[in-house]
C-alpha cells in the first residue's frame, strides 16, 4: 500500500482546496472590551442560495488511518471545525467528468478550534482522529449528504496509509 505524509496548513499549500482560520483566541478585529470581546466575520462560507444552514457534528473515533473514500459537493462549500482535538483531513482538486484524482491527493493536519472550509467540487471524506474521538463540527446547508453529494470507493491499489 502506497503511504502519504500530512502537512500542515499554510496559506500556499491549502488555497487549491479551501481556506482556513484558527477559531480559538482569534487575533483580530473585534468590537467591545474585556469581559466581552466580538470577534466579527472571521471566516466565510458563501451560499448560492436561500437554503438553511446546517450544524451537524462528524464524530471521529481513532482509527486505522487509511483513505479508503472521497466525496464532493457540486454546489456547496463545506465547513469542517474540529472541536475535541486535531484531526487529519484528505483532499484533491475538483474534477470533471467523475475522473478521479487518487494521485493528487493531500492529508492536511487541522489543530483543534481550527475552521477549514472547502470549496465546491473539492474531493474529501471524512476527517481522521489524530489521538482520541474527535467531535467536528461540520457546517453544510441542509441534506446535501443527500441532494448534492458524488462518494466513491478508492479501489485497493490506490488507497493511501496516512503517517506520521
Amino acid at each position: 500500500m502506497n503511504t502519504i505524509r500530512p502537512l500542515h496548513l499554510s496559506t500556499d499549500s491549502f488555497s487549491p482546496y479551501g481556506y482556513f482560520a484558527r477559531m480559538q483566541n482569534p487575533d483580530s478585529i473585534n468590537f467591545g472590551t474585556s469581559p466581552v470581546k466580538f470577534y466579527r466575520d472571521i471566516i466565510q462560507i458563501p451560499t448560492v442560495s436561500m437554503m438553511n444552514i446546517s450544524f451537524s457534528i462528524c464524530q471521529v473515533e481513532k482509527r486505522d488511518c487509511i483513505i479508503q473514500k472521497l466525496e464532493y459537493h457540486n454546489h456547496c462549500y463545506e465547513g469542517i471545525l474540529p472541536l475535541d482535538g486535531d484531526v487529519l483531513i484528505h483532499v484533491a482538486h475538483a474534477t470533471q467528468n467523475n475522473v478521479y484524482p487518487y494521485q493528487d491527493i493531500k492529508v492536511f493536519v487541522v489543530p483543534q478550534y481550527t475552521m477549514v472550509v472547502l470549496k465546491a467540487g473539492v474531493w474529501h471524506h471524512a476527517p481522521f482522529a489524530v489521538n482520541a474521538t474527535v467531535n467536528t463540527l461540520i457546517i453544510l446547508p441542509e441534506r446535501t449528504y443527500v441532494n448534492d453529494c458524488v462518494r466513491v470507493d478508492i479501489p485497493q491499489e490506490y488507497q493511501l496509509k496516512i503517517i506520521f
